[in-house]
C-alpha cells in the first residue's frame, strides 16, 4: 500500500510516518522507484510491537508506584 494508504490504515498523519521513517523507528516499507510502499502484514507487525511496548510500559509504571 501507499504511504498515504498506510498513514489512513495506521490513523496516524502522512508526515509522522515520514519522519518515523527518517528515524528508522516506524514500520518496515521499501521503495519501488520514488514511491515508498508497504506491506499490511508489516504494518499489522508493527502495531503490534507497539501495543507490546505500551502494555510492558504501563505495568513497570505501576510496579514503581507501588513500590
Amino acid at each position: 500500500m501507499t504511504l498515504t494508504e498506510a498513514a489512513d490504515y495506521l490513523q496516524a498523519p502522512v508526515a509522522t510516518l515520514r519522519y518515523w521513517r527518517h528515524l528508522g523507528s516506524g514500520p518496515a516499507g521499501f521503495s519501488i522507484g520514488r514511491r515508498v510502499v508497504y506491506r499490511r502484514q508489516d504494518l499489522d507487525r508493527w502495531n503490534s510491537i507497539q501495543q507490546d511496548a505500551e502494555s510492558v510500559r504501563r505495568r513497570s509504571r505501576r510496579r514503581i508506584r507501588s513500590t
